[in-house]
């Protein structure tokens, strides 16, 4: 992996580079997570611990983040702190990635290979971490929730299976996109 830093700075090796993202990850997550239900993307995390720390990598973000973030699991354990990597999704549908899976070895849980009940165990470290770094939550302490993208992703999927096609009132016939009974007219 090749970094980059700024004009007149020594450049680190790529474990240094690591070791600074992952230092600067702890801080940005725990920032994330005093704000109660909000998630960051790894774009977002990768992007702001590059500029926080003045290092940076043209290398792909699935080439290297899941190390930094591997860090922040077993700093988060050490520390007795929640895990603060279930506050990662990914951009495209709000999920937490593959690497959510060292959070339950590094907490001597088993793997969890439902992606609903990963989502599930991973809103309920959420909650976890909202009430440990100070958000400030319902009078009633909050609940789990999944992240908001994933969410609306579920939500949309329910629509359209829940919803029942129109019929027509005489016939009993299932309507034609025009609402319009083919038989009864």
């Amino acid at each position: 992996m090749s970094v980059t830093v700024g004009p007149g700075n020594a450049r680190p090796t790529a474990q240094e580079a690591r070791e600074a993202w992952a230092r600067e990850a702890y801080v940005v997550l725990a920032d994330v997570a005093r704000s109660y239900h909000a998630v960051i993307t790894y774009k977002e995390l990768a992007q702001e611990i590059q500029q926080r720390t003045g290092i940076h990598t043209k290398a792909l973000l699935q080439n290297w983040i899941g190390s930094v973030l591997g860090r922040v699991v077993h700093e988060a354990h050490r520390r007795g702190d929640p895990p603060l990597t279930a506050l990662v999704v990914r951009g495209h549908d709000g999920m937490v990635g593959d690497g959510y899976k060292e959070v339950l070895k590094v907490a001597g849980e088993p793997p969890v290979e439902d992606v609903l009940e990963r989502e599930q165990h991973a809103a309920e470290a959420r909650l976890r971490c909202y009430r440990h770094f100070g958000a400030t939550l319902p009078v009633e302490g909050g609940v789990p929730a999944l992240a908001p993208r994933y969410q609306a992703l579920i939500d949309r999927r329910r629509t359209r299976t829940e919803k029942p096609p129109p019929v027509c009132g005489t016939c009993f016939m299932q309507l034609p996109s025009t609402g319009v009974c083919d038989s009864c007219g």
